[in-house]
Parts: structure tokens; sequence; C-alpha cells
């Protein structure tokens, strides 16, 4: 089977925020088509809440991005702290690719540990992570996938980490994310 090649695309990240305000968390989604940046979509998820596929499903559709976008990219599985996005779900939504990104495997154990003892819906969330298995190592970063190979997956990553280990998507969400937040990015990505 020929392997697809993603062009168009939407990477999310949440902005900094203080762990112990609660509220509503910027989420940013950098627009790209290959390697330039097309545009930012900008919206919120509840910290720890449980409405991020929701959040970002309405983001893409509601955005002039959506007939484009051919491929929903995450920083990671959560956003705002605990809410996890139920990748299934929002491919289910979007019915696009959703490739989960992370410049490390999570320690899985301690992920699932503090989901139990921190949220009255702990093992509902932990069970949407767990649906999507082991992240699995992809470049020099870790994935995880839902309606994309991991060969397609590796292929996009290769191509579109330029400046760092991240795909460049992800990496300018991540410094948008966190300039809206504080005023300037911080790096880091």
């Amino acid at each position: 089977m020929p392997c697809r090649r993603f062009t168009n695309l939407i990477a999310f990240d949440d902005a900094p925020f203080d762990f112990r305000a609660g509220g509503r968390v910027k989420v940013v989604g950098a627009v790209f088509a290959d390697l330039r940046l097309e545009g930012v979509v900008i919206g919120d998820v509840a910290q720890d809440g449980s409405d991020a596929a929701e959040k970002l499903a309405h983001l893409v559709l509601s955005s002039k991005f959506d007939d484009h976008t051919r491929l929903v990219m995450l920083q990671g599985i959560a956003l705002g702290g605990f809410n996890v996005v139920d990748v299934t779900d929002l491919h289910r939504r979007l019915a696009r690719p959703i490739l989960v990104v992370a410049r490390k495997p999570p320690d899985m154990p301690a992920m699932r540990s503090a989901l139990l003892q921190h949220l009255p819906d702990g093992n509902a969330r932990w069970r949407m992570i767990a649906t999507l298995g082991p992240m699995e190592p992809a470049g020099k970063v870790y994935i995880q996938r839902v309606g994309l190979s991991r060969e397609e997956a590796a292929a996009l990553i290769s191509r579109l980490a330029v400046h760092s280990h991240l795909p460049e998507p992800l990496r300018c969400a991540h410094l948008i994310a966190g300039a809206l937040a504080g005023g300037q990015s911080r790096g880091g990505a």
C-alpha cells in the first residue's frame, strides 16, 4: 500500500497556565501547508476537564481551514493538565487521521496513578489513553496514531522535523501558545 503524504494539517498545543488557578486554558492550532505556516486558530479547554476532543473538533470544523485539513497533530495526549484528548472520538468527529507526538515516552504508571488519585473519572480517562496502546518510536520522538500507518507517521515527522526533533507545526504551535500566555515565547520547542 502506498504511503499517503499529508501536506495540510493543524497542530495543537496548550498555552502555559497556573495549575492552581482552574478555569480555561488556551489552545493554539498552527495551520500548515507542508512547511509553511498558513494560519492560526485559538480556543480553550477546561483545565483538567473532559472537553478536549469536542473543543478541538469545533476549532477545526468551524475554521476556514477545515476543507484543506488532512491530519490533526497533537503535542501529547492531554491539554490543560489532565484534559485527556479522546483521540478515537476526535478521529470520529473529524474523519481525519490523528497523530499524537511526544519528545519522550510518558511514565504510564505515574500518569495512571495521578489520574486515578486526582480525578473522579480518572479510570475512564486512563482507558482512553490505554486504548491507543504504548507510544511507538518514530525518528527521535514517540507517537500514538489513529487513521494512519506507522510508516506514514514516520515519513511525516521526518519531513517536518527541520528545526528540532518535533515537527515544525507542533514547534510553532508551542511557540505561539507560549507567547499567548506570557507575551513572548519562552522557547523549549
